[in-house]
C-alpha cells in the first residue's frame, strides 16, 4: 500500500497548470477545460496509488492528461474509409456529395444568403424558391416542394392532402405496406399524419378492382408505394402507376406515389438495374411524387415533393411544413447537385455516387493489384494473410435490394474469429477508421468505394506502427 508520502510526490494542479508544456494545451483546449480534465486524471492516479501502483512524475502526469483530452476531443462523426460493399450505407451518411455541392454548402456556411429573401422585390421569399425550378425542370412536375426526408415527406403529403376534404381514407395495398430503417413502418407513419389506413388486395397480388371496390366518400387518395427495401417474386400482381392514376382520376381522388429512393436518371445507362425515374411517375400521372435527395440523387438528406400545383400548395400551407423544412446550407448543396443533372453527359463522373455505382470490376481489381503488396506488408508483421477476392458490392438505403454488382477487394484471414474480430476492432479504432465486413471466416474489404489510396495505406501504417517505404 502506498504511504501520504508517495501521493504528496504528485504534482498539484497549480504546479502542472504553470509547466511550460501546459501552453500548447491550454491554447487549444481553454483553461477550464484542461482544469477539470487535469483533477480528473490526479484523482485516478491517486487511486491507482493506493492500490498499489507507482507514483508518476510530472511528465507521466502530463502524459495522461494529454490522452484524456485526446479522447474527449475525438468524435464518432469523422472520415472513415466505408469498404463495406455497401455503397448507400444508412449508417455511414448514405450518398457522398459532389465537390460542387460541397462548394456550395461550405459557401452558405460562411456568409448570410438569401434564404427567404427575394433580391428582386426586397422582399420576404421562399425558401423552395431555389429549388422549385430546377425540380420542375428535371422531372416535368407543375410545382414542388422540399422538406428534410422521404419520411417526412410522405407523411406531410398525407396529412395535407388526406384531411383537406371530406374523406380521410388512403387506399394501400398490402403488398406495399413497408418498413424502412429504424423500425418506421407505413401504416403508423399513415396514423401519424391523421389518415386512416385501407389496405386491398393480399401480399403478393393486388388488382385493379381491389382498388375500385375501396373507393368510397371517404376515400381521400390512394398510396401507390414502390417497395424499394425488398422484392416479392414469383406468384405476384401489382397494379402499375400509370393505371393507378387513371382509377384515381376517375373516381376524383389522388394518387401519391411514394419512389422511395427516386432517380433522376434511367440507371441502365450506367450499368445497373434499372429503377423508375420520377419524370416517369409524373408523367403516368400521379398527382404527388416523393423521393429521396441522399440516395440514388447523390445528394444530401432531403425528401422532394413533386407534382400538382393545387397540392403542393396545399402542402405548402400545412403547419408541419415549418417543422421539417430544410436549412440553407442543404438547400445549397441540393441546388448544385439538381445543376449536375443539367449535363448527362459528366453526370457519372461528376456525381460520387453514380461514379462509384459504375466503376467496373475489372478496374476496381487493378486497384487491388496495385495495393496488394503494401497492404500485404502491413498487415502480414500481425498475423494476417491478405488476397485479392472477388466479391458482391450492393447499392443500399434500399435500392435495388436484390441487385448486387460485382466487384473485387481484399480477403483477410486471421488465425481464428477472436482474431478477426479483434482485427475488425483495430481498424475502427483507427484515426481514420476502416470498415469492412466480417464474410466466411474472413475479413472482407471491398475496394468500390475506395477513391484516396495514399489516406488508406497511411491509415493502416498508423495503426501497425510501421512506416511506408
Amino acid at each position: 500500500m502506498a504511504g501520504l508520502s508517495d501521493l504528496r510526490a504528485l504534482p498539484s494542479v497549480d504546479q502542472m497548470l504553470k509547466a511550460p508544456a501546459m501552453a500548447a494545451l491550454l491554447d487549444r483546449h481553454g483553461r477550464v477545460t484542461v482544469t477539470d480534465e487535469l483533477r480528473q486524471t490526479l484523482t485516478e492516479i491517486r487511486e491507482a496509488v493506493k492500490a498499489g501502483g507507482s507514483v508518476p512524475d510530472e511528465a507521466g502526469v502530463f502524459a495522461s492528461l494529454m490522452s484524456r483530452l485526446a479522447y474527449r476531443e475525438k468524435s464518432n462523426l469523422r472520415p472513415l474509409f466505408n469498404l463495406t460493399g455497401t455503397v448507400l450505407h444508412t449508417n455511414l451518411g448514405r450518398a457522398l456529395l459532389a465537390e460542387e455541392a460541397i462548394a456550395a454548402a461550405v459557401d452558405a456556411m460562411r456568409d448570410a444568403a438569401a434564404l427567404e429573401f427575394n433580391l428582386d422585390t426586397g422582399r420576404r421569399g421562399e425558401r423552395d424558391s431555389h429549388l422549385r425550378e430546377l425540380l420542375c425542370e428535371l422531372t416535368g412536375a407543375e410545382d414542388a416542394t422540399i422538406v428534410n426526408n422521404n419520411a417526412g415527406a410522405v407523411l406531410i403529403a398525407l396529412n395535407a392532402v388526406g384531411t383537406m376534404g371530406a374523406g380521410r381514407q388512403a387506399i394501400v395495398s398490402r403488398g406495399e405496406l413497408i418498413e424502412i430503417g429504424g423500425a418506421f413502418r407505413m401504416p403508423d407513419i399513415m396514423e401519424r399524419a391523421g389518415v386512416q389506413l385501407v389496405e386491398v388486395g393480399t401480399t403478393n397480388r393486388t388488382h385493379p378492382r381491389d382498388y375500385i371496390k375501396a373507393i368510397g366518400a371517404e376515400t381521400a387518395l390512394i398510396l401507390k408505394v414502390h417497395t424499394s427495401n425488398y422484392r416479392i417474386e414469383g406468384f405476384t400482381t401489382e397494379v402499375k402507376g400509370g393505371e393507378l392514376a387513371r382509377i384515381a382520376h376517375d373516381f376524383n381522388t389522388v394518387l401519391l406515389n411514394d419512389l422511395g429512393s427516386g432517380t433522376l436518371v434511367d440507371l441502365s445507362k450506367y450499368g445497373l438495374a434499372r429503377e423508375p425515374t420520377v419524370r416517369e411517375a409524373v408523367e403516368e400521372g400521379a398527382d404527388l411524387v416523393t423521393f429521396s435527395g441522399d440516395k440514388l440523387l447523390g445528394g444530401p438528406q432531403a425528401g422532394f415533393i413533386v407534382g400538382r400545383k393545387d397540392l403542393i400548395a396545399e402542402i405548402n400551407r400545412n403547419p408541419l411544413k415549418r417543422a421539417l423544412r430544410v436549412d440553407k446550407i442543404r438547400i445549397a448543396a441540393l441546388e448544385a447537385t439538381l445543376k449536375l443533372y443539367r449535363d448527362p453527359d459528366r453526370l457519372g463522373a461528376r456525381l460520387p455516387t453514380l461514379r462509384m455505382l459504375s466503376r467496373r470490376q475489372a478496374e476496381i481489381r487493378e486497384q487491388a493489384e496495385r495495393l496488394l503488396p503494401k497492404v500485404a506488408a502491413l498487415l502480414q508483421p500481425q498475423g494476417c494473410t491478405v488476397e485479392i477476392c472477388a466479391c458482391s458490392s450492393q447499392i443500399g438505403s434500399g435500392a435495388l435490394p436484390v441487385d448486387t454488382i460485382p466487384s473485387a477487394g481484399f480477403r483477410i484471414t486471421a488465425s481464428g474469429g477472436a482474431a478477426l474480430e479483434a482485427l475488425a476492432a483495430h481498424f475502427r479504432s483507427l484515426p481514420r477508421p476502416i470498415l469492412g465486413r466480417l464474410q466466411d471466416g474472413a475479413m472482407v474489404l471491398d475496394l468500390r468505394c475506395l477513391a484516396d489510396e495514399e489516406a488508406f495505406l497511411k491509415s493502416l501504417a498508423e495503426g501497425s506502427g510501421h512506416a511506408l517505404a
